[in-house]
């Protein structure tokens, strides 16, 4: 797989026409752009797109790769933008750190803000862990980070973007896939997967509304990260709570529903230090307001 077939599948994707996109964006021909399309649902080993007279319909599968595919594109920029910027050692740095997942949503517009620094400052990004987000910025490796609101980390400030409701995962063909929401009181007694204490934030949610429900569940597996709660899902056929973001990276084989009534929330927050005095990070933080707008449409 090649960049190409991303910067390929992306253009018909967003156009809905082989033709236009090869036309008018890609400037080759349809036969080409239709066979490196070819290539690339045999390479990932689904199809990713159907085909009518009157266009082109991204499948499931098509749906999921293009979110993958579009930050993987604006990850090689970036990378492109780091290299060239490291010739360049005078320039200042600006290192962002991610909640792992989250920088689907957030990293495309981080950038779009950074956007008109971009010739000044070489920007890093680094994905981890939430408590090892606070360690990195606490110790200056990090000049900002989307993270949990961490305890015990008396020199950061944190700001709240987004207040993520958690939302019930489960196989998909379980019983309870045929409802809009669940009752959280009908996983009660199904093997519960929980998030370890990697996650120390959201361990804490989702423990304290177990004990507020009154509900009798005993995990069955701890999870360290996304990834594998999704997998231990799959796998033993267990539900588990995560947040709504979680729903970019689910197969076809787990699928996610809403809690009924007042379900938890779990804040996504922007960390940085007291004491960092860069002018990006007083710029990026002045621009907040805008970068969660811009989220929040697109998201919608």
């Amino acid at each position: 797989m090649e960049l190409r077939h991303l910067r390929y599948f992306v253009a018909v994707a967003e156009e809905g026409s082989l033709t236009v996109a090869a036309e008018h964006r890609l400037h080759t021909s349809q036969p080409s752009l239709s066979r490196q399309i070819r290539d690339l649902e045999y390479e990932v080993g689904v199809p990713l797109l159907t085909r009518s007279v009157h266009g082109v319909e991204l499948t499931a599968a098509g749906k999921a790769f293009l979110d993958h595919a579009r930050l993987a594109l604006v990850q090689v920029e970036a990378a492109r933008e780091a290299a060239r910027r490291a010739a360049q050692p005078e320039k200042p740095g600006f290192a962002l750190g991610f909640l792992t997942g989250q920088e689907m949503d957030w990293l495309p517009e981080a950038m779009h803000i950074l956007r008109d620094e971009l010739p000044n400052i070489d920007v890093t990004v680094t994905s981890a862990y939430s408590p090892n987000l606070a360690e990195a910025l606490a110790r200056g490796k990090l000049d900002l980070a989307f993270m949990r609101r961490e305890a015990d980390a008396p020199d950061l400030i944190f700001k709240t973007v987004t207040r993520e409701p958690l939302v019930v995962v489960l196989p998909s063909d379980h019983r309870l896939t045929a409802r809009d929401s669940i009752d959280i009181s009908e996983i009660a007694g199904q093997p519960f997967i929980n998030v370890s204490k990697t996650a120390p934030s959201l361990r804490a949610v989702i423990d304290g509304y177990i004990q507020r429900t009154g509900l009798k569940i005993t995990p069955a597996h701890e999870a360290d990260n996304l990834a594998m709660a999704i997998s231990l899902v799959a796998s033993t056929r267990g539900v588990a709570l995560l947040p709504r973001y979680a729903q970019n990276f689910l197969p076809w084989s787990v699928v996610s529903r809403p809690i009924e009534g007042d379900a938890p929330t779990i804040d996504l927050v922007v960390g940085y230090h007291t004491a960092n005095t860069s002018p990006t990070l007083r710029l990026f933080l002045s621009r907040i307001g805008e970068l969660i707008k811009r989220v929040s449409a697109a998201a919608k």
